[in-house]
């Protein structure tokens, strides 16, 4: 993705000349349109004829050259956006949204309209925190222009791209900068995961996943490991090594470290890195088996958010792991009825070659706990089918032993608007992958398929407070937003962004747990 410059200008709104000015406008509590002060007259007009009302996400875009506010601005374009009745909004994360959801908006528009350079008057309306505004509004044009053009001939028709997001505003300048750096923060980062999961299986591998790493490691001074096929049988890491025996390409399993000068507490990330999923022996059906270049969306989202967190440097330690391997049918593929030994000495059945993920994400997870000693250990993975049939493409599920753990990541994902559903664990699940030949067995039946995924986790964490994020039904068409295109969302990037952004310290002491 080309990178969008972002700037906070000292220009005054009469005085800015570029391609497209966009104006926000709200509604006061008697439903009259209010709007920045230079633009009064305007907006009392507007008002009579009632076409234009500043409902929430209604657009009208003028041209001030050729009309009757000719003089008035010098931009050749003026979009008025409507934000609805601001004063009804009650809830912090709701404004959030709608900022986010308006700066979605104006990508639309500058998509169709192919401006290049765009000015954003950032509003005076009470109650209103300019760095906020900033800050959400810059994450949902960038999310919003986002487009993957790498294998398309260019065009004279296909959209150049967005230079340059320039704010204009009265308020502090140095407050919003900081908002919108945030925003741009968090974008990017979310971007960076839409770029890989819209790779085909071709062009991002398990190989792909380590150099990427190691470039990023490179670039913003992280320690970055990669344990090669040798090194993981050394280890005994049977699950990855046993979604692995059916193809040619070889595991990698990749770790990246931000590591401040002074710590006294680790976050440990994990995401499922399965660069494509045929099913294994117990093969997909050919209707929507493409899509399985998505499975990796999880190492995905943590890759990207290392970038992002490690640009914004916490005083935590944080370490990401990805586990990477595709899913094949070669000759030596692991069969239905085999037994595995994971790393740690745990043993598995093989019931379902299909049901891979947590194969890879176990071998992760106890290798991770046990070398890095987090104080807690959140992963995410595209792991079943079954939670689309929960939770539709409308919320990521959540599964977890640590109830504060729970509310801060929900907390994170309103904020940034990744929705999370918590589903239940316990013993009558764990029952359900019970094996009469092994320490356990990779499936549990149709019913409660996600609970029963996450409980096969369960067993590799121990007491560590952690989460389990089911991204199946969001990484790809997600809930349709102005700032969302179709394909890859970059679900969880933002949400363990945020997580970090609001990590208190001594949270998961044995009190909180």
């Amino acid at each position: 993705m080309k990178t969008t410059k972002v700037a906070v200008s000292k220009k005054k709104l009469e005085e800015y000349s570029g391609e497209l000015l966009v104006i926000f406008v709200a509604q006061d509590s008697d439903g009259k349109i209010i709007g920045d002060r230079l633009f009064g007259p305007m907006l009392k007009s507007l008002q009579e004829f009632k076409e234009f009302t500043g409902k929430k996400e209604e657009i009208l875009q003028l041209y001030p050259a050729i009309g009757q506010f000719k003089g008035l601005v010098q931009c050749k374009r003026l979009m008025l956006l409507g934000l609805g009745d601001i004063g009804e909004l009650s809830d912090l994360n709701e404004m959030f949204e709608l900022f986010r959801t308006a700066g979605g908006s104006i990508a639309s528009q500058c998509k169709k309209n192919k401006i290049e350079i765009v000015g954003v008057n950032i509003p005076e309306f009470k109650g209103l925190d300019a760095a906020v505004v900033g800050e959400y509004v810059t994450e949902g044009i960038l999310l919003g222009v986002y487009q993957f053009l790498k294998y398309k001939k260019k065009d004279d028709d296909v959209y150049p791209g967005l230079k340059k997001i320039e704010f204009l505003s009265r308020a502090d300048r140095s407050k919003i900068r900081k908002g919108v750096d945030k925003g741009n923060n968090s974008a990017l980062a979310a971007c960076a995961a839409r770029d890989m999961a819209n790779e085909p299986a071709n062009g991002w591998t398990p190989n792909h996943f380590a150099k990427y790493a190691e470039k990023v490691a490179k670039e913003l001074h992280l320690k970055c490991t990669i344990l090669e096929k040798s090194h993981m049988k050394k280890l005994g890491m049977g699950g990855i090594i046993a979604v692995n025996k059916g193809s040619e390409e070889p595991p990698k399993l990749v770790i990246l470290e931000y590591n401040p000068e002074k710590y006294t507490e680790t976050v440990l990330m994990v995401g499922k890195g399965l660069t494509f999923d045929s099913g294994g022996i117990s093969l997909k059906p050919a209707q929507g088996m493409m899509d399985m270049k998505y499975d990796m969306c999880g190492g995905a989202a943590v890759l990207a958010a290392m970038e992002a967190i490690s640009r914004e440097k916490p005083g935590i330690r944080v370490v990401a792991i990805i586990p990477s391997t595709d899913n094949m049918t070669g000759g030596g593929a692991v069969k239905p009825g085999d037994i595995i030994t994971h790393y740690g000495g745990i043993t598995s059945e093989i019931e379902n070659t299909d049901a891979e993920g947590r194969l890879i994400l176990a071998d992760a997870l106890a290798y991770g706990i046990e070398k890095f000693q987090p104080n807690c250990v959140i992963d995410l993975a595209t792991l079943t089918g079954a939670v689309i049939i929960a939770l539709g493409h409308h919320h990521s599920g959540l599964m977890s032993n640590n109830d504060r753990l729970t509310e801060k990541l929900i907390e994170a994902g309103r904020i940034c608007g990744e929705p999370l559903w918590r589903l239940p664990l316990g013993k009558m699940y764990a029952k359900q992958i019970e094996s009469k030949v092994a320490d356990c067995k990779n499936t549990g039946g149709r019913p409660a398929g996600s609970i029963t995924a996450a409980e096969y986790l369960h067993q590799f964490v121990g007491k560590v407070p952690w989460a389990h994020l089911d991204i199946a039904g969001t990484a790809w068409n997600f809930t349709e937003k102005s700032y969302v295109p179709k394909g890859p969302s970059g679900v969880g990037v933002r949400t363990l962004i945020e997580l970090l952004r609001q990590w208190e310290s001594g949270m998961f002491t044995e009190d909180n747990s």
